[in-house]
């Protein structure tokens, strides 16, 4: 492949692991930013295997497992009985795999960092609007219509609500989703939680709670939690009118042990609310642009693969076009690579999200008591785990990555666990 000259539409995760994976392979990239600085967007995520995989082949796996906090199970309780729904240990696996809890913030910032050094430049203000060719050239539009750079390739990594997306022949309407999540970064001091666990707690399926150890923002600063609250996007705006308080009453009700983070929450401008949509691009390629992350694919995060899969995006569509000859036939390779691997999470992501965030009582039954029964069986322990360490069928090959040694990295992280889960606070 000759050298290229690539534009990267947004500088969140997926935008900033490609711009350095494309530089590094000889390309000349520039990434362009709507908003006036590049910054971090939310509180936290799980890092899984295949995202820690594609961090590995960029040499920033130490550094941010050095920021997060590891995750060796889910834990999910109903609230008024206390009945156990979900537990997911990553150790019904071989291979000692585990997740990864981490601040948006501080994976932003180990790649954010790494791009700086490399001196790879970032344009800001660019609200990119629609795409044309011109001259073989993929040329980019702002919202005045100006042009906002030539480029041999374009790659969208500017989110579910891209324009570049939306304008797009090859992507289906984004459907939105009834239930959202408000989200908060806050100090552990006080809390009574297992420091290794996602731990959620459940009202049938409308409300869904929940306390993810994300580890620290950068190197020196404390660790905290990211705390979240499920509930239909179209609610909000009564919950907020009806009082803070009131709110807080209702958690408190729920779940007692979540007073210490509650008292942080001081006023609804340390919330965000996140809203969440559904799309899947069959073919994310368009003439000369690819779309990787969640312009390609959006859903809800109850499998926690976002972030995963657009870093697994940037990594198959860099190897593709590292193996191959002609842009062409580069980009789908590229959609071949991803074509499975993506359907069968979406598939997965659309049948699992009604039994968590819905009004649907009758599903939040058969969770609470047949899906759970089930689940408790060795089988669909490993079955469970492998779906949510995003490796029911394999990711790495077909995106040119050998999967980390677990155990070694284990072995040298052994401060990321301090042994066993705990349960008691579970």
């Amino acid at each position: 492949m000759k050298t290229l000259d690539i534009g990267i539409a947004g500088a969140g995760p997926a935008g900033l692991a490609a711009a350095l994976m494309l530089s590094r392979q000889g390309h000349r990239v520039e990434i362009l930013e709507r908003f006036a600085e590049a910054s971090p967007v939310g509180s936290g995520l799980m890092l899984q295997p295949t995202g820690l995989t594609v961090l590995s082949a960029l040499g920033l796996l130490q550094p941010t497992l050095a920021l997060g906090s590891r995750i060796d199970r889910l834990y999910g309780a109903d609230a008024k009985s206390g009945r156990t729904v979900l537990d997911v240990r990553y150790d019904a696996l071989a291979g000692g795999r585990f997740g990864l809890a981490v601040q948006r913030a501080a994976l932003f910032n180990t790649l954010h960092d790494a791009a700086a050094a490399a001196g790879l430049p970032v344009k800001t203000g660019a609200t990119l609007t629609d795409i044309r060719m011109a001259g073989g050239k993929a040329v980019l539009l702002d919202a005045q219509r100006h042009e906002a750079g030539a480029y041999d390739l374009v790659v969208d990594a500017s989110g579910a609500r891209s324009a570049l997306s939306a304008g797009s022949p090859v992507a289906p309407k984004l459907r939105e989703l009834a239930y959202g999540a408000f989200w908060a970064t806050l100090d552990s001091d006080g809390l009574n939680h297992d420091p290794h666990a996602l731990v959620q707690r459940y009202d049938r399926a409308k409300v869904m709670i929940g306390i993810l150890p994300a580890g620290r923002a950068r190197m020196g600063e404390r660790e905290r939690v990211a705390f979240f609250w499920s509930l239909r996007v179209a609610d909000a705006d009564a919950i907020r009118q009806a009082g803070l308080d009131r709110w807080k009453a209702r958690i408190r009700d729920y779940w007692p042990d979540c007073a210490p983070l509650l008292d942080q929450i001081t006023d609804w401008e340390q919330l965000t609310l996140a809203r969440y949509a559904h799309r899947t691009m069959r073919r994310p390629v368009s003439g000369r642009i690819a779309f990787v992350g969640d312009s390609a694919h959006s859903t809800s995060p109850q499998l926690g693969q976002g972030a995963n899969m657009a870093l697994l995006d940037v990594a198959a569509l860099v190897h593709a076009l590292e193996t191959a000859g002609d842009l062409d036939v580069a980009l789908a390779a590229y959609a071949a690579a991803r074509r499975n691997h993506v359907a069968l999470f979406q598939l997965l992501s659309l049948l699992f999200t009604p039994f968590y965030q819905s009004d649907s009582t009758a599903l939040a039954w058969l969770r609470d008591r047949l899906v759970a029964t089930v689940a408790r069986t060795p089988p669909m322990q490993a079955l469970l785990a492998s779906i949510v360490s995003g490796t029911l069928i394999d990711p790495f090959k077909p995106a040119g990555l050998a999967e980390c040694d677990w155990q070694a990295v284990g072995a040298r992280t052994q401060h990321l666990s301090a042994g066993p889960p705990k349960t008691a606070s579970a």
